[in-house]
């Protein structure tokens, strides 16, 4: 089988792919934005042929590059695995005859508004949305729905780009903020959500799920992502399959049917509401910041190995021990500019070392990033432990302890 994976190199997990495609036997191309020379030597060794493009994200790039390697030979499957890639690459695979995740299912996914009208039509519960593109569209919704409510991209990740807006003086402030009290633009309009928020992720093949965990954001992620003073967590559950979770895996199910997802990566984020479960969004690809390393080391597997045996049409090999639960706690600097020292961190790892995974704390003196960059931006610990709540425990102590101090 002869795979085209998109953008190889960015971000640096995106060679764990293509390393898993190779290893599963899959002869692999790749289109991406770096020059051949400036591939790692592995990634070298694995790729039978490459094509560089300005950008991935610009179709006729893409379409050309593509064609390009269709003239060397079949092409099976054309895979992309980042939410900014996953557009343009199933309309390249539409114009180029590939098989693969339908652009109609990829739009449903990208796109907030069309996503939530379809399910709302297939009885699964969701946030109140619609599209809008002017300051007044945004506050008929308000007028119809009340506040608070969020803005956001029509077709965002994560919380980027993301306001929240709960009055008047809220409502001003965003629609200059934002750019839409300058000019017209599309965005998604959506009742804002209270409550619990977690995600759903699966490795699914022709409409049958392979893999799937459960994991839970402390706090919730607008909040997380807009307060300097929290240390986030991610925390992955290795207690899926106790009852407590069959609602929300009932609910995922219900959403990959509706939105014709048969082949794929998924990431669906969910939110636990007084009104009791809702969806909140997917993504035709797999979870950002990592989160498939953490599924690995709790799990002892490869995901990114099963990841390839779907696309390969091959048989799952490796199945979840849930041996472990795993985390990731985010440390905030205490200001923008340059780190100048860490407090807590030693005890950190004379204490809970025997149970870290993964950390990364950048040098003194490298600059900052601001808080809303995500949950690998500045320093980070990933712990693993077979007791979900002692997981929990170690990831709240060590976001109390361990300070980072800029300056």
């Amino acid at each position: 089988m002869h795979v085209i994976f998109v953008e190889p190199a960015f971000p640096s997990n995106q060679a764990q792919f293509v390393r898993a495609l190779k290893q599963v036997g899959a002869t692999v191309s790749a289109i991406g934005e770096a020059p051949y020379h400036a591939l790692p030597s592995k990634l070298k060794e694995w790729l039978t042929w490459y094509e560089q493009v300005p950008t991935v994200c610009d179709l006729g790039s893409m379409y050309q590059a593509t064609r390009k390697l269709q003239q060397r030979g079949w092409i099976d499957r054309l895979e992309a695995v980042v939410e900014a890639h996953v557009l343009v690459t199933a309309e390249v695979r539409e114009k180029c005859g590939i098989p693969g995740t339908s652009l109609e299912t990829t739009h449903a996914c990208r796109d907030k508004p069309t996503m939530k009208e379809i399910l709302r039509r297939k009885g699964i519960p969701c946030a109140a949305s619609t599209g809008a593109s002017t300051p007044e569209e945004v506050k008929a919704f308000i007028d119809d729905v009340g506040y608070p409510i969020i803005v956001k991209p029509r077709d965002g990740a994560g919380a980027a780009g993301t306001y929240r807006i709960d009055n008047e003086a809220d409502y001003d402030r965003v629609m200059i903020e934002s750019g839409l009290a300058e000019r017209s633009f599309p965005v998604a309009v959506e009742e804002f959500l209270s409550g619990h928020e977690g995600f759903w992720d699966t490795i699914t093949h022709r409409g049958k799920i392979r893999h799937e965990f459960i994991s839970h954001y402390y706090p919730n992620v607008l909040h997380a992502m807009r307060t300097r003073w929290i240390s986030p967590h991610i925390c992955v559950t290795n207690r899926i399959d106790s009852p407590g979770y069959d609602a929300v895996k009932k609910l995922g199910r219900q959403v990959l049917e509706a939105l014709n997802i048969h082949t794929a990566a998924t990431h669906m984020e969910w939110f636990m509401t007084p009104k009791g479960l809702m969806f909140s969004e997917i993504g035709c690809r797999p979870p950002g910041v990592g989160a498939w390393d953490l599924y690995n080391v709790a799990n002892e597997m490869d995901l990114y190995a099963e990841w390839a045996r779907m696309v390969c049409s091959l048989p799952p090999r490796d199945f979840p021990s849930r041996r472990f639960a795993s985390g990731h706690v985010n440390l905030r600097p205490t200001r923008n500019g340059r780190i100048v020292g860490y407090e807590g961190k030693d005890a950190l790892f004379r204490d809970l070392g025997g149970f870290i995974t993964e950390s990364h704390f950048p040098p003194v003196g490298s600059p900052t990033m601001p808080v809303e960059s995500g949950y690998k931006a500045n320093a980070w610990v990933r712990f693993k432990h077979p007791d979900y709540d002692t997981l929990r425990e170690m990831l709240t102590r060590v976001g109390e302890r361990v300070k980072v101090h800029a300056g």
